[in-house]
């Protein structure tokens, strides 16, 4: 019977059953607070994912407004339009079911101060939200981006992804959104990872499975090499190598890791012997996808890096009866009053001028063609003039909402977008305009002004701007709430680009680079 007892109270000392008593709350440690143009990030632990409800006052914690709710460690605040002057918000962040006039609030109360917007704290605040995608999102075991937020096989990781997001660690080094060494540390991760993965000819596959270690396919028959794929990541690889081959003794361990790994890739094997240059090869099924790479498109830095290679190079030869041996690849056409001199109509997807220019600088790279810079240009514009005109009178397309690229799609899924084609059905992937700022800085920051001030709430998260915006489809089905790694790098590359020219200027320093440029013929100052 004493037994009984005994335990009995025990119960009732746990559960609080003896007697009622105040609520007990769980308090939100490590509470911090960061200001941005028109929103705060709230952050703290939050790990058990307790309900906290989110209240701001912006005239010195007199009144508080409720600002939202979270189960997250962490809460995004927009509060509409940027403040005129330097303003202090509070903030408290309460258990759910505590009331502001509780006496224990206080103690789940920060502050911070909100500075006036300007465009540069607006392009800081996109590359270091996009730049999260790398680190903090990372697949941890082997440092490779994971291939996208939402996804459903498992822990697959992308090759060229992985290219884009060592460039955008780079510069986010240099901008100090994460230290120099935890850079090297991610990189020095997907460095051992990419020594030991399986490798086809030297060339890597499109996916990995970071937990086996094993490529994963990407098609029915594309479970091998992908030397596009292959391409992208070594120009990641190649301005990284260039980042740290002077610093301490283990980055230039790394730098030489690097340079061993790119001169490992056997760029002439893929042509089988012929004057073509081919996408891939699978030990299961060979040539069978037969797929040769022609221009113009995305692949341009798969010939860069082909002849610029000081082990396995190509011949000239190849790049002209391939790449621009193609319908796609000479132009001269104009659109809504704008010349494109090389690709098809209305110079398709915007990503052909993002992904192999990311490294690659197009500023006064000519050959007899074009002048690429302004080819580029010229496509980005192209596409803002479609937008402007909008033929399909899709909701929301104008001057401040334009730029289609391939991306996940609220109507198809993951689909390809661009003007003049059944696939552009009103879709705005935000990485089109803003991975194109370094050729159309007004009309982007437009473009960027306008998600953020005016939708930021909705289509704006954790790692950045989300993948999809279709303002014609119903409110809560507008936005695609993902994240995907060859659209987010590309953001937070231009950027970088346009602020300070840093990934390019490592990229063109590697003097295998100059010399594959010289070879296949192009002029660059």
């Amino acid at each position: 019977m004493n037994r009984l007892l005994v335990i009995f109270t025990l119960i009732i000392s746990v559960f609080g059953f003896a007697k009622a008593e105040s609520p007990k709350y769980f308090v939100p440690f490590e509470l911090k607070a960061s200001a941005y143009p028109a929103h705060v990030e709230i952050t703290f632990h939050n790990r058990t994912g307790f309900e906290y409800e989110v209240y701001r006052s912006q005239n010195q914690g007199k009144k508080f407004v409720k600002a939202g709710e979270t189960n997250k460690g962490y809460f995004l605040d927009f509060f509409g339009k940027p403040v005129a002057s330097e303003s202090t918000f509070v903030y408290r962040v309460l258990p759910k079911g505590m009331s502001l006039k509780d006496k224990n609030a206080e103690k789940y109360q920060i502050s911070v101060n909100v500075k006036p917007a300007t465009d540069e704290a607006l392009l800081d605040m996109t590359q270091r939200y996009t730049t999260r995608y790398f680190f903090d999102f990372a697949e941890p075991k082997t440092g490779m981006a994971r291939e996208r937020s939402n996804d459903v096989n498992g822990e697959i990781v992308t090759t060229g992804g992985t290219g884009f997001g060592i460039m955008a660690l780079v510069a986010g080094a240099e901008r100090n959104y994460l230290s120099r060494n935890d850079a090297f540390s991610t990189i020095r991760k997907t460095v051992d990872f990419l020594e030991n993965a399986e490798r086809f000819h030297g060339a890597w596959a499109h996916w990995y499975d970071a937990r086996s270690g094993k490529p994963f396919s990407f098609s029915k028959y594309d479970d091998g090499g992908d030397l596009v794929e292959t391409a992208f990541l070594v120009q990641g690889l190649l301005t990284a190598r260039e980042y740290f081959k002077n610093g301490n003794v283990d980055e230039r361990l790394l730098a030489n890791r690097i340079t061993q790994l790119w001169e490992t890739v056997e760029w002439n094997w893929y042509t089988r012997g012929t004057d073509s240059l081919y996408w891939h090869w699978s030990k299961n099924h060979e040539w069978k996808m037969n797929h040769r790479i022609k221009g113009f498109d995305e692949t341009l830095i798969t010939y860069v890096l082909a002849a610029s290679s000081p082990t396995y190079p190509i011949s000239r030869k190849v790049y002209e009866s391939s790449f621009k041996n193609s319908p796609y690849f000479l132009n001269g056409k104009s659109y809504y009053g704008i010349k494109l001199d090389l690709g098809m109509d209305m110079g398709g997807p915007l990503f052909f001028t993002h992904y192999s220019f990311l490294g690659l600088n197009p500023t006064g790279l000519t050959d007899e063609h074009t002048n690429y810079f302004e080819r580029n240009k010229a496509h980005a514009l192209i596409h803002r003039a479609y937008a402007i005109d909008n033929p399909k009178k899709h909701a929301g397309l104008g001057a401040n909402l334009w730029g289609f690229t391939s991306s996940d799609d609220p109507l198809v899924g993951y689909t390809s977008h661009h003007p003049g084609t059944n696939d552009e059905n009103g879709t705005v992937p935000p990485t089109a305009a803003l991975s194109s700022i370094v050729y159309t800085p007004a009309e982007s920051l437009e473009v960027l002004k306008n998600l953020y001030y005016n939708h930021g709430a909705k289509v704006f998260g954790k790692y950045g701007f989300f993948d999809a915006y279709n303002p014609s489809m119903v409110e809560g089905q507008q936005v695609v709430k993902s994240y995907l790694a060859i659209d987010q790098g590309p953001i937070a590359v231009m950027t970088e680009n346009y602020r300070s020219g840093l990934i390019w200027k490592l990229f063109m320093q590697n003097p295998e680079i100059r010399n594959g440029l010289e070879k296949l013929g192009f002029n660059h100052i």
